[in-house]
């Protein structure tokens, strides 16, 4: 475990798994790194997986003085492959984080190999908003009722109910004002004009069923990404990189190994 040092001199907290090509993991809003929990040490079978938590949650600082941006947070995923001396390295992004490997992808491409955009969307007036039951269950995700809302839009009820520990991984881990500052960051981003621009080869990866991040967005960002390829994963929610590990996890892999970094 190691921090990098943001422009503005945030901490960003980061770890290292595994041994082979890097590959960057990037969370969802107002989670941290252990939501990859599972997933990970399965990448990191094959890749050296680099985990980082952003700013505002987990072990990195969390500044609320100004705004926060998908550009600033993806300046700070850049300033933990500086941190490691890392060139290059596959990206995978979920949820938010896959808002943030989008613009980094857009602009740093000669930072980014493959890049996995998992439960994403393209932000701005193309976004398809999720469903009001599903936001009213987000603002109360600090609640215990919320949290077992937000548990059972992640993931199928059963499959919630029979993994309470992957359960505690999705709720918020930071501070309120915090949370705030992600949730900004994310409802403010407009990737439609960043999508076309990305040269790395994309894996778009969805959930079928997904209610927070409704599953037409994959289509939208898949078709705005030359060459993306579109994988919608049938029966389930959100959470599929989860719920249908190792099935997910081996197309990622799969994907991945197709297209090796340039040596």
């Amino acid at each position: 475990m190691s921090h990098a040092t943001a422009a503005d001199g945030t901490r960003i907290w980061y770890d290292t798994l595994g041994e082979g090509e890097p590959l960057l993991l990037v969370h969802g809003q107002s989670l941290d790194h252990t939501m990859w929990n599972g997933v990970a040490e399965e990448l990191a079978r094959h890749h050296r997986v680099v985990r980082m938590d952003l700013r505002g949650t987990g072990g990195s600082d969390a500044p609320v003085d100004s705004a926060y941006t998908t550009d600033l947070l993806a300046r700070d995923a850049l300033a933990v492959l500086d941190h490691l001396g890392v060139a290059r390295a596959h990206v995978y992004g979920f949820s938010m984080g896959g808002k943030v490997a989008q613009t980094l992808a857009a602009t740093a491409p000669e930072r980014v190999g493959a890049l996995v955009l998992g439960s994403t969307a393209p932000g701005g007036g193309h976004e398809i908003e999720r469903p009001v039951e599903a936001s009213l269950a987000l603002r109360r995700a600090n609640t215990e009722e919320g949290r077992g809302l937000v548990a059972h839009l992640f993931y199928t009820p059963a499959w919630a109910d029979a993994h309470p520990d992957q359960v505690a991984t999705i709720v918020p881990h930071n501070p309120l004002r915090a949370q705030r500052r992600h949730y900004e960051a994310s409802l403010r981003h407009d990737g439609w004009d960043l999508l076309p621009a990305i040269a790395a080869p994309t894996l778009v990866v969805h959930g079928e069923d997904d209610e927070l991040t409704p599953v037409g967005n994959a289509a939208l960002v898949a078709e705005r990404v030359p060459g993306a390829r579109l994988s919608v994963l049938p029966g389930v929610r959100h959470g599929y990189l989860h719920e249908v590990e190792p099935k997910a996890t081996r197309e990622v892999l799969d994907f991945l190994a197709e297209h090796p970094l340039p040596r």
